[in-house]
């Protein structure tokens, strides 16, 4: 018996200790997935021959795991869920030995164990349920904590809470809105893209104070209901809508609901709140011209219903120079280090906000002047080859990719080549809007460098059938692979756009 419980112990403990190495990585791709158990099935789903492998594969990933305090706790949990599972095989294993006395039952354990490793990326599903019921009690303790605070805040101190959302540009505008407004204002932004109800309440508990005057919260959401949730958060009285496009369509469905919950925010702003929409966007129009609170509207087109706009605009490889008009202020000259006419629009809902806010026409024109460009969201940056380096990788969508192409055709010098691994997140659009993407990619770019094949087929359809030279395409399975391309063809002078990089929870092999 000695010699079943030492054998036992040296399976269980290999066991134990493969299985925790095995778990880093699903454990990696449930925290991208938001620790939605739902949306990590559909990941394992799309991922069968990654789930499959039975040997364990480091990889260097875009995004690593962060281990928070919810990771931490998951990570105790699936260890005890583990070590549940490889009591029970001991006991199995026991069984049979009784009933055979042969330490061929030992067998039995090691092919249970080997079962166990295998299928890790479902026992951390058993382990993040468990989890939900205590995670979501501390969540909510954050959240009252938050809110009471932003309540107290405003009641006391006159705090202001400028909200923003929109399919794209929310980032970019709350960065810009953050630059333009401290101009006049003490802003308290928040982290990258921080717009989760967990992600704003740690912000507002630990770092908004009494010295605050405004408090930029951007609010994101995956399906409907959760704009409204955040919007209980922090309660905004002035609220942007950025524009309206099919991103996260395979979540949504139809415009029609993503509208509907990005009109959230206005619904929930207060009756003497302000309502501010980019009246260039054909779904943003139509949310405009149904509210009837007090609105401004912003833009470039039709500017005789506008409030805001830019007028004289010309854009150039170097940013661009523009006249802002606020019709109940004025107008005054305006220059910007950011790339592309669509940046323009993402400066006017960041100066219809300061306008609102009560800045005049020169501090707005300072601040603009004074922002500097996103990290990966159409960013130079200097290669030191003399080759232009346009970055643009944090996520893409149709109007941001036609706006990027754009960008680049501006520079008239030097042969112009993209790096991207297509546009996701579509839905059933997915597959025709890269395709048109292709085609307008084939309009501007001298040299294509396409990231996964499978993925990109229908951008290399669209270059196909816009009689693109196939000859100048290339398509790899990796950034790192592109980047050895890239290192092969370019010379100086050359622009090369970086446009999307996927989440590690969508990487080809």
């Amino acid at each position: 018996m000695v010699i079943l419980l030492i054998i036992e112990f040296v399976i269980v403990a290999t066991s134990y200790y493969f299985s925790v190495i095995r778990s880093n990585y699903p454990l990696h791709m449930l925290q991208l997935e938001g620790y939605n158990n739902e949306d990590y099935k559909t990941w394992i789903k799309n991922n069968k021959s990654k789930v499959s492998k039975f040997v364990y594969k480091k990889t260097e990933e875009k995004t690593p795991l962060v281990w928070t305090d919810r990771a931490k706790r998951l990570f105790k949990i699936h260890d005890h869920v583990n070590l549940a599972f490889l009591v029970g095989f001991i006991m199995i294993t026991d069984i049979i030995y009784a009933n055979t006395k042969s330490y061929y039952s030992t067998i039995v354990l090691v092919i249970l164990c080997l079962i166990l490793y295998y299928f890790e990326y479902r026992v951390i599903l058993i382990s993040n349920k468990i989890s939900v019921p205590r995670e979501e009690k501390i969540n909510m303790g954050f959240f009252v904590e938050a809110q009471g605070k932003i309540k107290n805040l405003k009641e006391n101190n006159n705090l202001k809470v400028l909200g923003i959302t929109g399919s794209f540009g929310k980032t970019s505008t709350k960065f810009i809105a953050d630059t333009i407004l401290s101009e006049s204002l003490n802003v308290k932004n928040t982290p990258s893209s921080y717009n989760t109800p967990m992600g704003l309440s740690k912000v507002i508990n630990n770092d908004l104070n009494e010295s605050h005057e405004v408090f930029l919260a951007e609010l994101g959401a995956k399906m409907k209901g959760e704009i409204d949730e955040v919007a209980q958060l922090v309660q905004p009285d002035i609220g942007i809508i950025t524009a309206i496009g099919p991103t996260h369509m395979h979540m949504f469905k139809t415009i029609e609901n993503i509208m509907n919950t990005k009109y959230e925010l206005i619904e929930d702003l207060p009756e003497d709140g302000i309502a501010i929409f980019n009246y260039d966007n054909e779904y943003v129009k139509v949310l405009a011209d149904k509210t009837e609170k007090k609105t401004i509207r912003y833009g470039m087109e039709d500017i005789e219903k506008l409030d805001v706009y830019a007028k004289d605009i010309e854009v150039s490889e170097k940013g661009s120079e523009f006249t802002l008009v606020i019709k109940e202020l004025g107008e005054v000259k305006c220059s910007t280090k950011l790339l592309g006419k669509h940046n323009i629009s993402n400066l006017l809902a960041a100066a219809s906000a300061g306008y609102v806010l009560g800045m005049d026409l020169k501090s707005l024109a300072s601040g603009i002047e004074k922002v500097e460009p996103v990290e990966h969201r159409l960013n130079i940056v200097d290669s030191g080859t003399g080759v232009i380096v346009i970055d643009d990788a944090f996520n893409s969508n149709p109007v941001g990719f036609r706006a990027a192409l754009s960008v680049i055709d501006e520079f008239k010098n030097g042969r112009k080549i993209i790096i991207t691994p297509g546009m996701v997140e579509l839905g059933d659009m997915e597959e025709d809007e890269n395709y048109k993407i292709g085609k307008e990619i084939a309009k501007v770019c001298d040299y294509v460098i396409l990231v996964g094949k499978k993925r990109t087929e229908p951008i290399m359809k669209g270059l196909k059938d816009a009689s693109y030279n196939i000859d100048n395409t290339f398509v790899v399975n990796s950034l790192n692979e592109a980047t050895e391309v890239l290192g092969s063809i370019t010379r100086s002078g050359d622009v090369v756009l970086f446009e999307n990089d996927l989440p590690d929870t969508y990487s080809e092999e």
